[in-house]
């Protein structure tokens, strides 16, 4: 069964998965004020109703082009920055905090924040040529790649937050550890899905608790400290005068000119082409 698409969110009901479907192709699924309010009321909706796992993808061609920049608003005062970062960080949060299972399906391009989201799943199934890809833009910095530094370790999450637009695909983001497994596109959901069937069985109350367990293991070695700062450090960058000077320039000559910039190969590409064989 499929509710409507309601603020870009639409759930589409199942006996072992309830998908949460990021639902606003005609922006590249970015996240609106009104999508990410429409995504925790679901999401908690779903705590004491529904399929024993829930699971999030994108429609269209990709996963998600991060903050919809048309509502991206690093205006007033630094503490008003923190408090409005700070907030995306909470919703990310309720879903590590679920008490059931999530797993996110990443297909097509996953920019930005929509790579941070991604990065609260319990399990994470990628397609193999999916492009997962710091903000080309460099507006912000210390708010994403501390969300991966569990996951890929501290070298890794600073070579892909280092270079703008840095980007890999769903083999490399496994090889790191981002990921739990790649698998073409079109199986993507089907995999996902014979996932959810099995890990059904478990009773909810078993899978809550394992769950739980895990976390606290994480957060002993210390997730939630890097979680801590990561929203003042985004604001405080929002101050920096080049950072002004891009966002002035973005408002005058658009999206499309300032990314321009900025364009360029990526970590991968660079050492393919100096030679690196261990690559993918």
């Amino acid at each position: 069964m499929t509710d409507g698409t309601i603020d870009g969110i639409r759930l589409e009901r199942g006996n072992a998965i309830d998908w949460i479907v990021l639902d606003r192709p005609e922006a590249a699924n970015a996240f609106s004020r009104g999508m990410l309010a429409r995504f925790g009321t679901v999401l908690r909706d779903l705590k004491a109703d529904g399929a024993p796992v829930i699971g999030i993808r994108g429609a269209g061609k990709g996963f998600g082009a991060g903050m919809d920049l048309g509502q991206y608003n690093a205006e007033g005062s630094p503490m008003e920055d923190v408090t409005r970062l700070s907030g995306y960080v909470d919703l990310w949060r309720d879903i590590w905090r679920h008490p059931k299972p999530v797993i996110v399906a990443v297909h097509g391009y996953c920019i930005g924040v929509a790579a941070q989201m991604a990065s609260f799943a319990d399990i994470l199934v990628v397609a193999q040529d999916a492009a997962i890809t710091e903000p080309t833009i460099p507006i912000g910095g210390g708010f994403i790649a501390p969300t991966w530094v569990h996951q890929v370790g501290g070298r890794r999450a600073k070579e892909f937050a280092f270079l703008p637009g840095n980007s890999i695909d769903g083999r490399t983001a496994v090889e790191w550890g981002w990921a739990n497994a790649a698998v073409p596109a079109e199986n993507l959901i089907a995999c996902v899905e014979e996932l959810a069937s099995r890990i059904a069985l478990v009773p909810p109350g078993v899978l809550a608790m394992k769950k739980r367990s895990i976390n606290r293991a994480m957060e002993a070695a210390g997730w939630d400290q890097a979680l801590s700062a990561i929203a003042e450090s985004d604001a405080i960058l929002h101050l920096e005068p080049e950072v002004r000077r891009i966002r002035a320039q973005l408002a005058t000559i658009g999206l499309k000119a300032t990314v321009a910039e900025f364009k360029g190969h990526g970590s991968q590409e660079i050492f393919k082409l100096h030679g690196a064989g261990y690559l993918p």
